[in-house]
């Protein structure tokens, strides 16, 4: 195992670079005119600089080069080296989508077939889930359906997260989150390399809220959000499914990933299912996301966000205790508690403006 100054380093460099860099590109961004205007789907009321993946991307990023400078990745094997290679890659190639998607506005379906060719070759490189688990079952082998569970998976987390950025600090406060929780798994699961890329992106989201709290100062935009989950979803699979097979908690280990990803990817689903049975396309945006059904219900934007951090929060820790970390069920009592407060507290807001 590493030193733990491997990991401060990374984590503390990554907020640095995110707080020194980001005022720079929001200055940037206002004098040539590259902004989210407002309309009747968003919730910001004025024009706002969308290129704050940029910060995000970049810290997390240059945390990398420097610890690996430092020796911090060691030695690895082969297959090991290629899997982080793959995540690493794939991440710049996934902020690279959205970042021109940001500045040239993209098709749709241009970026989705991007998005599927990227997430095939880094299934070449080995970040590929090779198992499922079914409950009551062991693990099953998935074969040749490795391929397009592999990229449904890496595709479809980076727009979940893209499809949950919808509030002042929402995706980024729910990526740091499921950073933290995803490094101290990886951690337990002696998955050193793993955990280095996840404490780097966990500093680079929530050093990124500085700005993007509401109220916001700049949004991450499609860049800032496609790397973000990209990145959680390559992380997942190399630093937890991968060692599924020479792990005690196999079924377990398979399990994680969707359990610490289970907000952006329920919302998700239960919006395209919504949409599909309205005989809408799944692609067209709408204001059916979990975020937008509590403002609707008269919660405040910050209660809201909070509300869903939660909400991350709360899934995250049922993923420790699951994993026999140690005081991990006492950790999840802890956010089970304040899950708990903010649901009583929404609720209660909510029959106020009912009552109004």
């Amino acid at each position: 195992m590493l030193g733990e100054q491997y990991y401060l380093i990374a984590f503390f460099l990554s907020i640095a670079v995110v707080w020194w860099l980001t005022p720079i590109i929001k200055q940037v961004g206002l004098k040539t005119g590259y902004v989210d205007k407002p309309n009747e789907r968003k919730m910001h009321q004025r024009p706002m600089v969308r290129l704050g993946g940029i910060g995000i991307f970049s810290g997390s990023l240059v945390a990398l080069v420097v610890v690996w400078c430092l020796g911090a990745f060691g030695s690895l094997p082969v297959h090991r080296e290629w899997e982080v290679w793959g995540v690493t890659l794939g991440g710049i190639a996934f902020f690279s989508i959205g970042l021109i998607d940001d500045l040239f506005n993209l098709s749709a379906f241009s970026r989705l077939i991007a998005q599927v060719g990227i997430a095939s070759l880094v299934w070449s490189m080995g970040v590929r889930i090779d198992f499922l688990t079914l409950p009551f079952f062991d693990l099953i082998q998935l074969g040749w359906l490795s391929l397009p569970i592999t990229v449904l998976w890496l595709v479809g987390m980076a727009n979940a997260i893209n499809w949950i950025d919808g509030l002042d600090g929402l995706a980024a406060g729910v990526c740091g989150i499921s950073a933290v929780v995803l490094f101290v798994l990886c951690l337990f699961m002696e998955q050193s390399s793993a955990a280095l890329i996840a404490v780097a992106l966990a500093g680079g989201a929530l050093g990124f809220l500085r700005y993007n709290f509401n109220p916001a100062q700049i949004f991450m935009g499609d860049g800032g959000a496609y790397f973000m989950g990209f990145t959680l979803a390559g992380v997942a699979v190399i630093g937890l499914v991968k060692v599924a097979a020479v792990t005690t908690v196999a079924v377990t280990a398979v399990l994680l990933p969707y359990l610490v990803l289970a907000v952006p990817l329920l919302d998700m689903s239960v919006v395209i299912i919504s949409r599909l049975l309205k005989g809408k396309s799944p692609f067209v945006a709408d204001k059916g996301h979990l975020h937008h059904r509590l403002i609707k219900a008269g919660i405040s934007h910050r209660l809201t966000v909070l509300f869903i951090y939660a909400l991350t929060l709360w899934v995250g820790s049922l993923a420790l205790g699951f994993s026999n970390i140690p005081s991990g069920w006492g950790f999840a009592i802890g956010a089970t508690c304040l899950l708990i407060y903010l649901g009583w507290q929404v609720w209660r807001n909510s029959r106020k403006e009912e009552e109004e």
